[in-house]
This record gives C-alpha cells, structure tokens and sequence, in this order.
C-alpha cells in the first residue's frame, strides 16, 4: 500500500515506553525506547522519531500523552472459533474426541445459526479487543457472518471458511463449501480488514478428493491453508492403522504442505516431520492452554524454532480454553517450553511475545503489514498502562509482558488508526446487549439439554 504523506498525519501519540518489534531495527526493536513519538495517518504508521522532533515536525497536531503506558503491536490470535464462546463451560475435563463427537457436535447440530454466530463473534470480539488482540483467525460455520461483523467492529481477521466431509450447519458437503468458498473470495476483495482462507477441519474429517480440490482451486487462488493436524496421539495412530500413514506425509503427497499452509496444534511430531515443515515453509500454530485442557499433548516448540519453521500463537475457541487472552498464551507456550524441553532458555520471553505480534503479521498475509510498529505498516497498537504494583520494579519490560498478568493492563486499543478500546472501555459495544444476547443463549442450550436427559 502507499505510504501518506506528512500533511496526512491526523494522530501524535507520546507513550512513556515503545516496543516496536521492529525486525529492521537493531536488536530487532526488542528493547523499549523512551521519549519516543509514534505518529499515525489514516489506517497507518507515518512515522517514529523522538517526541523533541515530533513537536517541531508536527506543530498541528496535539499529542495523546500515554503516562505509564507502554505502547506496542496489538496482538495477533491465529486460531480460533468465535462463535464458540456461546459454548464457553458447557463441555469441561474431558478429552477431545469424547469432548466433541459426545458434546460440542450434538450442540452444533441443534443451534448452530446466524443468528448464534453472529451473537458469538460479537461477545468473542469483545473479549479480544478488550485485552489487546487487534487481528484474529476464525474457523468456524457462516464464515460470511464472521467476516460482516468483523468489518462491523473494526477488527482485522483471517476468516478460515470450513470444509467438512460430511453435513453441517453451513455445508451439505464438501462441494458445496467449495463454491461458497469461491463466491465468498469475490465478495471480500474490497474488504481491507478482511483476508479468506480455506478451513478443511482435519484430516480426519476431510477426504482425499477434497484436499485436491482445495489444492487445484487454491493455485488460481493463492490464499493460505488452515487445518487441524496432529492435535493428538490417537490421531495419528488412528491414521497410521487405517491409512498406513501419518496424516502430514499424506497431506505432503497431495501437495499442500507449503508456504500457505498453517497447521494447528501439532502436538505430535517427529525430528522429520519437524525438517519437513521447515522446508516446506509451513507455519504451525501453536495453541497451548487448549492443548493443555484437552490433554492433547505438548506442541515441540523449541524444536521447531531450532528448526525454522514459523510458529504464532492462537486461543482455539473459548469452548475449550476457556478465554481469549493471547498474554496468558504467551505465559504459558513461554513456561510450557520449558519444561517440555527441561531447558530454562526455551522460547525465552522476547521469542514469545514475537509469537502474537511479528508473526502473527507473517502468518496473516503474503507480506507482513501488522505484527510491527514501522513507518508503513498497519497502525494496530495496543498501550498497557504500567502502574500496578504488579508491575514494579520494571527491571525488564519483555519480561514483564510475558510473566506477569497483563490481560488487565490494556488501556488503549487501535486497529487501522481507529481507536477501539478507549482507557479500557470499548468504543462502538454495549456490553449490557452483549451480556444480555449471552445469558438468553445459556438459558437455551440449558433448555435443551434438559429435555434431551428427560427424553432419555
């Protein structure tokens, strides 16, 4: 996209603490700055000089003062089921499987809608924007609806439309996602904030001849690739016994292991399954608390980066985690690595807090644009207010972001220039309405569990 100029600067921002993340910039902008100014033009970053020669530079403008505050990329969740908040509780302590073929796919069967997605994304939405997330992934039903309301709210989203062998509240079959893929493609080529994606849900779930037509449709297409793969031990065994092969060297023999291909959860993973996706290019999200929750299993993290290969971060859906917040990812992929490798330098804090910001932005487009603070890039930010007790003595500020709690810290929130989150209240959102919509869906699925147990 074209840079503006300086005439079009319409915002001067003078926080206390910048972390760019800058992978330009020396140190890869890992070290806070103070006494720095961000400006902003319309939907994007003008510049970044000291705050001396942005008071010179900029006489017109009247700077927002960010005392305490330590501004930064917002974050980047690049996985996740919006419209599964509605489900947030309902199913708990068990494992995947029984988990979804017993609880979650009864319930969607019963009242998956519109209506209930649209409901969903709008609470799971202001869960993310509240706590910083500026950009995320959705793979879920009525991906249409998702892409309306995300464009409604403001945020920036990767929209994973979903491909399932078999019926479900969107598809009929697998043909029929494909076209409603393809018409959605067209309907979204003037949408900014908006990226598609294919979502085959798991190659348990997803035949053959459907994976080669993804493949066939997505070399006119070019867009990125987003599936379950190896969430779990059984999983891959069931593969193995039925199809004599893991499910990755399956999907690398119908071609879609490349660049655009983003593989969720990969828990299981051999030394050369781990050199594969690094020489494919492929970009593996990494859901920890999810994992953790279902017992899936614990993604090799270090490995992989020791490797190569592009890791990000996602919640997975609020169903299964039970929250949105990419901080308590952080802290937990952070703290998980370690232990899983028995290495105390693991996937240390920078590297983590790199997984929701710089790669995020990688993971969401064929150029990066968000994911950093530089002149050029998308102005998504996200300011943390600093002045808890929580947070003294301020010794390393990385560290602070990814050991400590900060869910509770986000003050001010910006996606394309727009400010989302104003002093920690949420601009354009009745949260009554929402909170209303979310106690009405309860009492709905509560009703209807009721007469199922009577009925049996």
């Amino acid at each position: 996209m074209p840079e503006p100029s300086t005439s079009q600067a319409d915002q001067l921002l003078f926080p206390q603490w910048l972390l760019t993340l800058d992978t330009q910039a020396p140190d890869q902008g890992l070290e806070p700055l103070e006494g720095q100014a961000v400006v902003l033009a319309g939907s994007q970053i003008l510049d970044i000089l000291p705050q001396t020669q942005a008071r010179v530079a900029y006489p017109h403008l009247q700077p927002q003062i960010l005392d305490q505050q330590l501004l930064l990329p917002g974050l980047h969740n690049l996985h996740g089921h919006a419209g599964m908040t509605l489900f947030r509780g309902m199913a708990d302590d068990l494992p995947l499987m029984t988990w979804l073929e017993e609880h979650i796919w009864p319930a969607e069967g019963q009242h998956v809608s519109e209506a209930f997605v649209r409901d969903g994304t709008r609470l799971a939405i202001a869960e993310m924007l509240l706590n910083g997330t500026s950009c995320f992934s959705d793979m879920y039903f009525f991906p249409e609806v998702v892409a309306e309301v995300a464009e409604e709210l403001g945020i920036r989203a990767l929209i994973c439309a979903p491909i399932i062998d078999f019926p479900n509240p969107w598809s009929a079959n697998p043909d029929e996602a494909l076209d409603k893929t393809r018409q959605l493609h067209q309907q979204l080529q003037d949408k900014p904030l908006i990226h598609l994606a294919f979502g085959p849900h798991a190659p348990y779930t997803v035949g053959d001849e459907t994976l080669n037509k993804i493949r066939e449709l997505n070399q006119k297409l070019g867009l990125k690739v987003q599936m379950h793969v190896h969430e779990t031990a059984f999983e891959v065994e069931d593969a193995e016994n039925h199809q004599g092969k893991r499910p990755l060297a399956r999907l690398d023999e119908l071609g879609l292991l490349d660049s655009n291909f983003q593989a969720v959860h990969l828990t299981q993973a051999t030394a050369e399954e781990i050199q594969l996706l690094a020489q494919r290019g492929v970009q593996v999200i990494h859901c920890p608390q999810s994992n953790l929750k279902l017992a899936s299993g614990f993604c090799p993290v270090e490995a992989l980066r020791q490797a190569g290969v592009s890791l990000c971060l996602g919640t997975d859906g609020a169903a299964s985690n039970n929250d949105l917040d990419l901080w308590a990812e952080m802290q937990t992929a952070a703290l998980l690595a370690k232990a899983v490798h028995q290495d105390a330098a693991a996937l240390p804090a920078t590297a983590a807090l790199q997984l929701a910001t710089v790669e995020g932005g990688k993971a969401l487009a064929q150029e990066a644009y968000t994911g950093q603070l530089r002149r050029g890039f998308a102005a998504d930010l996200c300011s943390l207010k600093l002045d808890t007790p929580d947070c003294w003595p301020l010794h390393q500020i990385s560290s602070q972001l990814v050991y400590g709690r900060m869910g509770d810290k986000v003050h001010h929130v910006w996606v394309t220039g727009q400010q989302r989150v104003t002093a920690g209240q949420l601009q354009g959102m009745d949260l009554k309405t929402l909170q209303d919509q979310a106690a009405s869906w309860r009492q709905r699925l509560q009703d209807s569990f009721q007469s199922q147990d009577a009925k049996a």
